[in-house]
This record gives structure tokens, sequence and C-alpha cells, in this order.
């Protein structure tokens, strides 16, 4: 009895202590349009997002997105035989063009609003 109390409290202890859950990329892609707007995220000419505030899960958040756009910029790159900074820069073009009034760009190494 001692024996399966004890394993239960180091059980409950150890899970109280794991971080919580990381965010999945579907997750991270809904939460992306508030953190825009919060001011949390904005967009780099280097075609990756960027934390302009920490706050919220932004640094999640852009982590699981810039994952996936590194996927996806290293796959064009490799089917249209162009270095992935190529396609990193156009895409950084794209997004900041994309970008919508009152939202973070980063422009000459300083984040400012479009």
């Amino acid at each position: 009895m001692r024996m399966t109390i004890r394993l239960g409290g180091l059980l409950l202890a150890l899970a109280m202590s794991m971080p919580a859950m990381a965010l999945s990329l579907n997750e991270a892609m809904a939460a992306l349009p508030a953190a825009k707007s919060a001011g949390y995220l904005g967009e780099r000419p280097d075609g990756y997002l960027g934390v302009v505030t920490p706050g919220g899960n932004a640094a999640e958040i852009a982590e699981q997105i810039n994952q996936a756009r590194r996927s996806e910029y290293q796959r064009l790159a490799r089917e249209n035989g162009i270095q992935p900074r190529d396609v990193e820069s156009i895409a950084g073009k794209k997004a900041i063009e994309r970008t919508a009034e009152g939202q973070y760009i980063l422009l000459n190494d300083v984040w400012m609003k479009k």
C-alpha cells in the first residue's frame, strides 16, 4: 500500500513538473493571426517570423511555423535548382508585402509597424 502511494505521488510530481505540451503546427497556424495583431510576431525579410515582443506563445508559434517554412523553402529550392536563401528572400519580400497595416515587419534590423 505504501509503495502504491509513493509511486502515485512520484508520478503526480513528475507530471506536474513536465512542461506544457508543445503546440502543433495547426495550433500555431491558428494562433498566428492573433499573435501578429497583438504585436508579438512580425515578418522578417528572410522569410521567417520573428518575435517582436515576447508574450503568450509567441516563440513557440514562430518556432513551429518557421520549421514548416524552412522545410517548404528547401523543397522549393531543390525542385527549382536554386539556393534556399534565394527562396527565403523571395518569400520574405512577399510576406512583408502581404503584412497588414499596423502589424510588424523587420526592416534594416528594426521592428516597425507597417
